[in-house]
């Protein structure tokens, strides 16, 4: 069932919604694709992919360490759930995100990217300890399936809420979008 929650992250969060939501914010709030992060001005979708460029590098460097040390004191499942509390609160943490904030939104972004990449190191360590040899392409196969299944359902969900938004109590399809963000951080 990890696979149902960490792909909606993958989804809702990395690929449909939050990349538009920040794009079309940050333009709004500063008249133009160029917006100020800490006194540099840079164009938005450029801050945006270095980030997470940076998340993805950060990983890479870090999580080799770390699950050395979880391998050694055999305790991958308290690092695994480390970088989900994290992620998960990270990305909940974009809801604040209006395009006025820039930095909060790339840092929550940022954030939320090394926690869910950083879980998934020690998620797809546990295979090898819960089947046997001849079960994991189904095991895993099936993991798949049901985040695959798990991202589908919440994007139309999502998108359903964003083009209904007066429908659902909504103000705005703005607070429909920001809202995704909260389920996929609680998922």
């Amino acid at each position: 069932m990890y696979d149902w929650a960490n792909s909606v992250y993958s989804l809702v969060i990395s690929t449909a919604v939050f990349p538009a939501f920040y794009n079309a914010y940050t333009a709004e709030y500063s008249g133009g694709d160029t917006v100020e992060f800490f006194g540099f001005h840079l164009k938005n979708s450029v801050l945006y992919s270095y980030s997470l460029s940076f998340s993805f590098l950060f990983v890479a460097v870090v999580v080799p360490f770390l699950s050395g040390i979880a391998d050694y004191k055999r305790n991958k499942k308290s690092f695994m759930k480390g970088f989900v509390y994290i992620g998960a609160l990270a990305c909940s943490s974009l809801y604040l995100f209006d395009g006025s904030n820039v930095e909060l939104g790339i840092i929550a972004a940022v954030i939320a990217s090394i926690g869910f990449s950083g879980s998934l190191v020690f998620y797809d360590a546990f295979l090898p300890e819960i089947v046997t040899e001849d079960k994991m392409d189904k095991v895993s196969a099936k993991g798949y399936a049901l985040g695959y299944i798990g991202s589908v359902l919440l994007l139309i969900f999502t998108i359903f809420s964003i083009q209904n938004f007066e429908l659902l109590g909504f103000e705005s399809s703005k607070d429909a979008m920001r809202f995704s963000f909260l389920l996929v951080g609680k998922n």
